[in-house]
């Protein structure tokens, strides 16, 4: 068209953003964390338990500073994992760009 209308252009640019939006999803479902990078948080895991533990030994024994160490790494993988699904696990972000697209599109 030589002429486009700003309802037309509001139109290409919402559904750039659906296919920008599906294929952001897409790419992060065909493309998990690589196991080398999981093998070397594990790898920092054990190396910062094994300090604490030496680390422990020598000064005050205070439990939970030998507990919050293991806690901490382990609610920080989780964390990693539930990002690298986007379609399941404990975090659950609404596509509020494609909401906010369908109200406005409603609006006119």
């Amino acid at each position: 068209m030589a002429n486009p209308t700003p309802v037309m252009a509001l139109a290409v640019s919402g559904m750039n953003d659906v296919l920008n939006s599906q294929g952001y999803t897409q790419a992060e479902c065909w493309n998990p964390v690589p196991s080398a990078e999981w093998g070397l948080m594990a790898v920092i895991a054990i190396w910062a338990t094994v300090l604490v533990g030496y680390a422990w030994r020598r000064a005050e024994r205070d439990w939970l500073l030998l507990l919050l160490l293991p806690a901490v790494l382990s609610v920080s993988f989780m964390l990693i994992q539930d990002i690298d699904s986007p379609r399941g696990g404990l975090i659950h972000e609404p596509p509020l760009n494609l909401k906010s697209l369908a109200q406005s599109l409603k609006e006119h």
